[in-house]
């Protein structure tokens, strides 16, 4: 398994729409493996390929606080199943150091393959509901400062700019 180096806004590639996997295979898992130990090492409860520079439709997380139930999302989609917004504090492992209130639908049913190509849906709500739609986010090319005022944004970037001109 391998770290592999987070991309960090405003970085272009974390602009890029990722492909879907055609084929599920020992490349993939060995992608998801080492997506997984970043993830963790960084420290997070998710992480989309996109991240990673590899843009292909996967998504890794883990929201349990012993780190015992990580899933993985292949070709991930949902959709919205309430008009019911919940606003939760988001931050993200590629807009380090920043956490902002980002409203969102509540409740999403998401279908996926998982890490063998098998096909499952799930129904998420709350803080899961929330990542999906966050990571999904990071495979079509968003994050979530798009979600923020200009003048927040901008904020942002300038700060993170700056310390990578620093680093």
């Amino acid at each position: 398994m391998a770290i592999l180096n987070i991309l960090e806004f405003p970085d272009s590639r974390l602009r890029t729409i990722a492909k879907p996997v055609a084929v599920v295979d020992d490349g993939i898992r060995q992608l998801i493996d080492d997506m997984f130990e970043t993830m963790y090492e960084a420290p997070g409860i998710g992480l989309a390929a996109t991240q990673v520079n590899v843009h292909k439709r996967i998504v890794v997380m883990d929201l349990s606080e012993d780190r015992s139930e990580p899933r993985v999302f292949i070709n991930p989609q949902f959709e919205t199943l309430t008009d019911e917004m919940e606003q939760y504090q988001e931050g993200c492992l590629s807009v380090p150091g920043f956490y902002e209130n980002v409203d969102r639908p509540n409740k999403v049913r998401v279908t996926a393959l998982d890490r063998d190509g098998k096909p499952f849906e799930l129904t998420a709500e709350g803080l899961l509901a929330v990542c999906v739609q966050h990571e999904c986010d990071h495979l079509n090319g968003k994050l979530f400062v798009d979600y923020l005022s200009n003048l927040k944004r901008d904020r942002i970037k300038k700060k993170l700019e700056k310390l990578h001109k620093q680093a």
